[in-house]
């Protein structure tokens, strides 16, 4: 764990944040050469990236500041301090979800052809995220005794709760279940023969993915019904991504280049 990546002057520069915008940087390579071989404009990737980092953030810093109110309603400056950390992914989820539905209404391409191609770049973004996180010291494992365990620093935020602990580098197992979702996804749509389909697959296996990582999970976590509230929403995205499954499957997937009518 390595907080701060460099300085600039006096002030430093995190990891957390760093690793953040490398995320998006890829994700953003990953939607330009997309675009690309579907035929749409240049710029459509970027521009499409661009709106999704915005409408990202922003509903993943909210959902973090409503998760800690008590803390931002005493240090109010601190809501806008993102590079330190404190972002809640789901919130980004959904965010990022409703940029996608605008973009898709006011370029007037069908929302699942849209948010098939966009739903591809999302695990290769987390992915860099995670590996964020665990520089940061934050969304943390359990304590544990197997060989991937690791030790964090006295006094970051992992040692002051579980004090001189081997924890499990969760971070890291979700960074690489990302990975392996990122391939599988862009597989499947560069097969792709029904619209919505990708979406569908990614509200099945991310939620399985992130249920599973709760276990886990050693740091301060919001409950409800005997599960976290990331194992809540996930439940609920794995239903409606069964749903989508069931509606969609006889809904070919329409030509990109053929529904796309503007430029971006």
């Amino acid at each position: 764990m390595h907080q701060i990546c460099f300085h600039i002057g006096s002030r430093p520069i995190y990891w957390y944040g760093v690793m953040v915008a490398l995320g998006f940087l890829l994700a953003t390579a990953h939607w330009s050469w997309l675009a690309r071989r579907r035929g749409l404009p240049p710029g459509f990737g970027s521009n499409l990236a661009f709106f999704i980092m915005l409408s990202g953030i922003l509903g993943a810093r909210v959902a973090y500041v409503l998760a800690n109110l008590s803390y931002f309603a005493q240090h109010p400056l601190h809501v806008f301090r993102v590079d330190e950390g404190g972002l809640i992914f789901y919130g980004g989820f959904f965010g990022a979800l409703a940029a996608v539905i605008v973009m898709a209404r006011v370029q007037k391409i069908p929302v699942w052809t849209l948010g098939d191609l966009a739903i591809t770049g999302v695990p290769l973004g987390h992915a860099a995220g995670r590996i964020g996180c665990f520089l940061n010291g934050c969304c943390f494992g359990l304590p544990t005794d197997c060989p991937l365990g690791v030790r964090f620093p006295a006094g970051s935020p992992p040692d002051l709760m579980h004090p001189g602990t081997t924890l499990h580098p969760v971070q890291l197992y979700e960074t690489a279940g990302n990975l392996a979702l990122y391939g599988l996804l862009l597989w499947f749509y560069l097969r792709g023969r029904r619209s919505g389909a990708t979406v569908a697959l990614y509200f099945i296996l991310y939620p399985l993915l992130r249920f599973s990582m709760e276990f886990f999970r050693g740091d301060e976590r919001l409950h409800g019904m005997g599960l976290t509230f990331a194992q809540l929403v996930s439940a609920i995205l794995l239903v409606a991504g069964l749903i989508i499954m069931i509606l969609r499957y006889d809904k070919p997937e329409p030509s990109l280049e053929q529904t796309h009518s503007k430029p971006v």
